[in-house]
């Protein structure tokens, strides 16, 4: 059987990636193919080795760093992919990657991270945020976005079986595909991330420096409480504007390799977590290292943290993406932290494990594939 594994676009290791790492690893002979692929060598290691064909976006201007900018002609070059000559597709997709083209004797399961966030519901969040809401600018893209609205939802028809990292984003896929999604929850590498003997007293966060993290939140909200101290890690386009919102109590790590960031979150009083994600990873690493997590009561985080309603919380949640709301949360945390132990908070993201996503998936594409011989 020939399989071909279809990915967005490749530009770094992050949450997305790991759910490529792990597919690769139960289809180990799949072809991979993906937009565009600027992994730094210091990252390519979940590769293995392996060739990527990619787009003609690769040799457009500007590609490796303003890939973005070209999302008006993503459509057109992931229907370019021949995978005609493949059994199994499957498309790893937060954008475009779900819309190449396959025919009726081929099986296409779609694992979805999220409809395109700034295409559906998120778009008018991304337009503030991106300073687009008035003038001639602020037009195009909202048709862009309107085109690819029409377009994502005509190549929904194409996925035979859609798998949703959570049952937030089943419902988004309802919602903007009127398809059913079974949950399989994202791979976690809890058995890196472990608590360890000691604690400080600063508080953590850490994501890509992109609008929807809310990074800016996080910081605005601690810079207002000089008392706290918190450490940021990542990095990403946003890092300029979040960096001069930093008061003295504040410090910007920027990227981290892994095994700082598992020191700092072994570390912190509590990780925060301020974005209506998908599903969250960082927030899972936070826990398995026995951490608790202050989030944004929306979206994934729901499906991972214990509020303060359990006998046993993993953390406390915050109802508005506001500066207010985040140091009610923290204050609340400091009241409760008596509640919160080590050991409840990494006992409940143990079956995020990456051998239980492994297991799931490849029984889902089996049953899926048997389906179709029957």
């Amino acid at each position: 059987m020939k399989i071909a594994i279809v990915h967005d676009w490749l530009v770094t290791y992050a949450g997305a990636e790991r759910v490529l790492e792990q597919m690769l690893a139960v289809y180990p002979s799949a072809d991979l193919y993906s937009l565009i692929d600027f992994v730094p060598d210091s990252d390519r290691g979940f590769l293995d080795g392996r060739r990527v064909r990619t787009s003609f976006l690769q040799s457009m201007p500007g590609a490796r760093t303003r890939y973005r900018g070209y999302l008006p002609l993503m459509p057109l070059a992931i229907e370019q992919f021949d995978l005609s000559a493949y059994d199994l597709v499957i498309s790893s997709s937060y954008a475009v990657a779900k819309g190449v083209l396959t025919g009726p004797d081929q099986l296409h399961v779609c694992y979805c991270h999220s409809p395109i966030r700034y295409a559906w519901d998120l778009q008018h969040e991304y337009l503030r945020q991106a300073e687009l809401e008035r003038g001639l600018r602020s037009w195009v893209a909202r048709y862009v976005l309107h085109r690819i609205r029409i377009w994502d939802y005509r190549t929904a028809n194409g996925v035979d079986e859609f798998i949703a990292n959570s049952n937030f984003i089943a419902r988004r896929i309802r919602k903007c595909y009127r398809r059913e999604a079974t949950v399989i929850y994202p791979p976690v590498d809890v058995e890196s991330f472990r608590p360890s003997g000691s604690r400080d007293g600063y508080y953590v966060t850490a994501s890509r420096m992109v609008p929807y993290k809310r990074m800016d939140l996080i910081v605005e909200a601690f810079a207002a409480t000089p008392e706290r101290q918190l450490v940021v890690i990542g990095d990403g386009p946003e890092m300029a504007r979040i960096a001069a919102k930093a008061g003295p109590n504040i410090r910007l790590l920027g990227q981290q390799p892994r095994a700082a960031l598992c020191e700092h979150l072994q570390r912190a009083r509590a990780f925060v977590f301020a974005a209506e994600d998908d599903f969250g990873i960082a927030p899972v690493e936070a826990l398995a290292c026995g951490t608790p997590v202050i989030a944004y009561g929306k979206g994934g985080a729901l499906e991972s943290v214990r509020g303060l309603e359990h006998a046993t919380p993993t953390g406390v949640f915050f109802q508005e993406q506001t500066v207010s709301a985040l140091k009610g949360a923290v204050e609340q945390f400091e009241g409760d932290e008596t509640r919160f132990s080590s050991e409840a908070c990494r006992e409940s993201v143990l079956r995020f494990g990456a051998e239980a996503f492994r297991r799931s998936f490849k029984d889902f594409v089996e049953n899926a594939l048997s389906g179709r011989r029957a």
